[in-house]
């Protein structure tokens, strides 16, 4: 069992930044893969970023890509999501999520991953 919480939500104006903080449970978190993904009021749960176990497979949305950076500390259990030039697009309650999948590669479908957080809502103002 795996329980991940997020934190580091809030309100922004456009073009401001928040750093999104995920942290587990447990003594494997080095072996999972995590994930950040966000829904908006309507419409589907969308992926957002992925970084592997060892962080050398990385993956953004193109929506994303030059303006989110996904890390993570296996130390400390936590991984990071660094949200830069927001716009108010980027308004969702963003959850990071685990894929315990011993595979290397990050996964991008939300059916993949196995444990989610509460979500923490994330709302950008024009």
């Amino acid at each position: 069992q795996v329980q991940l919480v997020e934190s580091g939500g809030g309100l922004v104006q456009a073009g401001g930044s928040l750093r999104l903080s995920c942290t587990a449970s447990g003594r494997a978190f080095g072996v999972y893969a995590m994930g950040w993904f966000r829904q908006a009021r309507g419409k589907e749960r969308e992926f957002v970023a992925g970084v592997s176990r060892s962080s050398l497979d990385i993956v953004y949305a193109d929506s994303v890509k030059g303006r989110f950076t996904i890390s993570r500390d296996n130390a400390e259990n936590t991984v990071y999501l660094q949200m830069n030039s927001l716009k108010p697009e980027d308004t969702a309650v963003y959850y990071c999520a685990a894929d315990i999948n011993l595979g290397s590669r990050v996964r991008i479908v939300v059916d993949d991953y196995n444990y989610w957080g509460q979500g923490t809502q994330v709302t950008v103002s024009s």
